[in-house]
């Protein structure tokens, strides 16, 4: 099988690192294929920013409810959505930007953070590497941004841990490529029993793993999705410019 297709397939989410660092030319590939990753309008509104200080990724692991493998992978990887240096750009022609204040502008700007992300997940995996994102650093966004010294018109969305990986992670299974992949049209056809069928297929991944307790698929996306996520988040993207329909 082609190179590049076995390591997409092999995906894992690794959480354990030993204490090698990542060289200096491993971290600028990564950071380089990331640079290259498209996106909409050739805009460039995605930035990252690079943490490799112990103390500053403890910081950062302390705003994420405390994952210690924030701490301990030696890279830490903020991506952002940076309308700051398009704010820059609009300035040289006397005009005022307002596309960070609409939902396209937020949907257009996460979607190519989710472009970046991938490519780094990528670039990581083909060096040996191993990685994991992290969301919770949205949990106290206004502490994430004074860390980062991010500028108004800029907005934390997402990490990336990436070390070398001491217990690799086991292969996660998926729910049915059925529910994934749609021909011509969508199709609810089989979706139910494709979520019984994995909430058997996880539950037993999970205690293969030693996670005896934990809840079925569906029960744990019962309890994150039945309420609005981190609702802190709204005033922190606005205090930074990001005010839907403003």
């Amino acid at each position: 099988m082609n190179p590049t297709i076995e390591t997409l397939r092999n995906h894992r989410s690794d959480r354990s690192f030993t204490d090698a660092p990542v060289s200096d030319a491993d971290l600028a590939a990564i950071v380089d294929c990331a640079h290259r990753a498209p996106t909409a309008m050739n805009g460039q509104h995605v930035s990252v920013v690079v943490t490799r200080d112990a103390a500053a990724r403890a910081r950062i692991s302390a705003v994420a409810n405390g994952q210690p493998w924030i701490a301990k992978a030696p890279v830490f990887i903020t991506v952002v959505l940076d309308y700051h240096k398009t704010a820059a750009a609009l300035a040289r022609h006397g005009r005022t930007q307002v596309v960070q204040t609409s939902l396209e502008g937020l949907i257009s700007g996460v979607t190519d953070v989710g472009i970046v992300l991938g490519t780094m997940i990528a670039a990581a995996h083909a060096l040996g590497l191993g990685v994991v994102p992290i969301g919770s650093i949205r949990n106290r966004l206004p502490e994430m941004i004074a860390l980062l010294g991010l500028p108004a018109d800029c907005l934390p969305i997402v990490g990336l841990c990436i070390g070398h990986v001491d217990r690799q992670a086991p292969l996660k299974p998926r729910l049915a490529l059925s529910t994934f992949r749609h021909d011509e049209r969508y199709s609810e056809a089989g979706l139910a029993e494709a979520i019984e069928a994995y909430d058997r297929v996880l539950a037993e991944h999970l205690q293969n793993a030693g996670r005896k307790d934990a809840p079925a698929w569906s029960q744990s996306i019962a309890g994150a999705y039945d309420h609005k996520p981190r609702p802190e988040v709204d005033q922190a993207a606005a205090a930074q410019g990001f005010r839907i329909g403003g």
